[in-house]
């Protein structure tokens, strides 16, 4: 009796436990040694910070910065003008030295006035607007060799530069260029292509005000009798006499200046230009006319 109610209950027991299946079978106990995981979410050598070296910057790099949280331009300040900040604009220097160089093999005109553009055309060195290049800086190395007379506008200039143009009875302008307007002019037949009408030039940023509109700066922005005034005062300064831009054959050259919302010389903001079939389309729209001359 005691069997039979025993065998009935094993019965009712197995009648309720679920069927023997992949999904219900384990390793018996001690069958597999668990590893043993080192610190970190991801365990190793590395303690989970990644692979060191050049993965490691391939991961962690940032425009400006080399694994680290101090960008290169503060860990070893080369340029004065970036100094204390990340966000300003980086230059492409140019050395007077080399700007001569360029002049004497004939890979800049100095019959037309020289700026970004041409600059540009050389293919000697390349400006790349959308990593903050805000265009073409002028050191002074290599200034006692310059010699050249020229109508040259750039973005940035010391003042040992500016005498150095101006005592060869040249001109020099620094002027600003937004990102899409000097993604133009860097590459005007790239920009032509599109067919989209030539921008406007946009002011600067407001920490840029002062200086394009300082005559000091030679600024495109300051008044042209302090302009004149300024070159007055700097040919005093260093000690050379300004050459009489009336005696020179190109004057009209020389004194030929953008207008600040212009980007290219000769070409208006609002033209189309062809290149297919040369020819300029211009707005004749009263309201387009109004917007792309104010």
């Amino acid at each position: 009796m005691a069997s039979g109610t025993g065998t009935e209950k094993a019965l009712s027991l197995l009648r309720r436990l679920p069927r023997v299946s992949l999904a219900n079978l384990k390793p018996n106990p001690g069958a597999h040694k668990q590893k043993k995981r080192g610190a970190g979410i991801y365990g190793g050598k590395t303690h989970g910070a990644g692979h060191k070296g050049s993965k490691q910057r391939q991961n962690f790099i940032r425009l400006g910065y080399e694994t680290g949280n101090n960008p290169f331009y503060l860990r070893f300040p080369m340029q004065n003008y970036y100094r204390g900040h990340h966000v300003k604009l980086s230059y492409k220097v140019i050395c007077m030295g080399n700007l001569q160089k360029m002049i004497d093999t004939n890979r800049l005109r100095t019959d037309i006035p020289i700026d970004v553009t041409q600059i540009a055309n050389t293919k000697l060195l390349e400006i790349k607007s959308l990593e903050r290049e805000g265009g073409i800086m002028l050191e002074d190395d290599g200034i006692d060799h310059f010699k050249a007379r020229i109508n040259i506008e750039v973005q940035w200039a010391s003042e040992a530069v500016i005498a150095a143009v101006e005592r060869n009875g040249g001109f020099i302008t620094t002027a600003y260029y937004d990102f899409m307007s000097l993604d133009a002019a860097v590459n005007p037949s790239m920009f032509f292509k599109r067919g989209q009408p030539i921008p406007r030039r946009m002011v600067p940023p407001q920490d840029l005000i002062g200086y394009y509109s300082d005559p000091k700066n030679r600024g495109y922005l300051a008044d042209p009798a302090l302009i004149a005034k300024e070159r007055f005062i700097l040919a005093q300064k260093y000690g050379y006499e300004l050459p009489d831009v009336n005696d020179a054959p190109n004057k009209d050259m020389l004194l030929e200046r953008k207008d600040p919302r212009q980007i290219f010389f000769g070409l208006e903001p609002g033209w189309i230009v062809n290149l297919c079939e040369k020819f300029i389309l211009k707005p004749t729209d009263p309201e387009l006319q109004e917007y792309y001359a104010s």
